[in-house]
């Protein structure tokens, strides 16, 4: 049987990853809709997916005005207009899968949490690193008892210079109160996977961070406004030039143009968001934060995100009492040591094809299985997904009023 699905919001992430799913599975999911107000985007998908007229619309409430016709929406939203459409497709009907995070606002994630508790539809949040078999297997051997009881857990998320430049000083992410605090859209995955990992509620939690380095005090002499016509760009790692014409047809350059050629993306850096100095944009996001966590088990955690990492990728050690864990997700290596023999076993989970280490591919198997078999509780379902996103919120505050937060009292604010 196949699902049929409308897509709200062609960009990156609906367009480029589940809508090529479904071109790669036809025989599991179609997209029979979509809404989007990039006219190009839209046009786009609509070619590409075969949707007929009468269901490509410019805006989800175009789309959701419409009685129910199709089983499943994917909202692939900016981070504040989740919360508006997910909460409408619900009362209609529709089973759901919505990107990351629920919302940019506690009360709305908190609200959409609630709403999926009481309604029988599947409703997935799409932390998709659950779904990767590196993070499942690391999972797999805590519970198995292997390192015996977990102790303590040190978490790295290395965002890479070129990533942060891209998305969280020039791009989307780059400002907070345009989009989201970047412990949230970045690292909410990270706050679930760390909830997951551990299997107990957090309890407290305190965070420490800064923009430290990507402002104009920083700003080299003699650079110019844009790394187009810019004197010293030949010299900075953080050139738009030498990042964005090498991946023409590619991510992130997908990003910057509609059209992939080089000279519509020289107009993208000589007029558009992309193409500005990175000691010079509207930016104000942190580029490194420390967070430390307490659960009620009573293992703490400490997790670092950072601009500064020439590779994109996670590390992570993991500490038990009778055992230790080391892994790094760029390797697709997960180390054990045991401490009583001194064996070391190296696992090399299997490698799925996708992004995310395979994570995209496994949400979008999961939500297809979850709606077939009439079972909302996938592995990320928006009623588990609540904490984490009020974990990130907690450690923004805590980073910004320099206290501890007692998680249960944040909540019920």
């Amino acid at each position: 049987m196949k699902i049929k699905v409308a897509l709200i919001g062609a960009g990156q992430r609906g367009k480029d990853i589940y809508g090529e799913y479904a071109i790669k599975n036809p025989e599991n999911i179609e997209f029979i809709a979509v809404a989007e107000p990039n006219k190009v985007k839209r046009d786009m998908f609509k070619k590409r997916h075969g949707i007929d007229d009468k269901y490509v619309f410019e805006s989800f409430e175009e789309l959701l005005e419409k009685d129910k016709f199709c089983d499943a929406v994917v909202i692939a939203t900016p981070d504040g207009s989740h919360f508006i459409p997910a909460k409408l497709a619900l009362k209609k009907g529709y089973h759901i899968l919505l990107e990351k995070p629920m919302s940019n606002k506690k009360d709305e994630c908190m609200e959409l949490g609630k709403l999926a508790g009481e309604n029988e539809r599947v409703f997935l949040i799409a932390h998709v690193l659950r779904y990767t078999p590196f993070f499942s297997k690391i999972k797999e051997i805590i519970d198995s008892g292997e390192i015996g009881k977990l102790m303590t857990i040190s978490h790295n998320e290395n965002i890479g210079y070129f990533h942060f430049a891209h998305s969280f000083v020039r791009g989307n992410w780059r400002n907070s109160d345009l989009s989201s605090p970047l412990i949230l859209q970045k690292s909410c995955h990270d706050m679930d996977i760390l909830l997951w990992l551990v299997g107990e509620s957090c309890k407290k939690i305190s965070s420490f961070g800064h923009l430290s380095y990507f402002k104009e005090e920083n700003h080299p002499e003699g650079a110019g406004q844009r790394c187009i016509d810019c004197k010293v760009e030949a010299t900075c790692p953080y050139s738009a030039k030498k990042l964005y014409y090498k991946n023409i047809g590619n991510w992130p350059t997908t990003v910057i143009s509609d059209i992939q050629t080089e000279e519509a993306v020289t107009r993208a850096l000589e007029e558009g968001p992309y193409g500005r100095c990175v000691y010079l944009c509207d930016n104000n996001v942190c580029d490194n934060q420390s967070t430390i966590m307490e659960f009620e088990n009573e293992v703490t955690a400490t997790f670092n995100l950072s601009a500064f990492t020439n590779k994109v990728h996670r590390t992570i050690k993991i500490m038990g009492s009778k055992g230790e864990i080391r892994a790094d997700d760029s390797k697709n290596e997960i180390e054990v040591e045991l401490f009583e023999s001194n064996e070391r076993i190296i696992y090399n989970p299997k490698v799925l094809v996708g992004g995310h280490g395979g994570g995209d591919t496994g949400i979008m198997n999961d939500f297809i299985a979850s709606i077939l078999s009439e079972d909302g509780n996938g592995l990320t379902s928006a009623s588990k997904s609540v904490q984490s996103h009020i974990m990130a919120f907690a450690a923004e505050e805590s980073r910004l009023v320099n206290k501890n937060i007692d998680i249960k009292e944040f909540m019920q604010r």
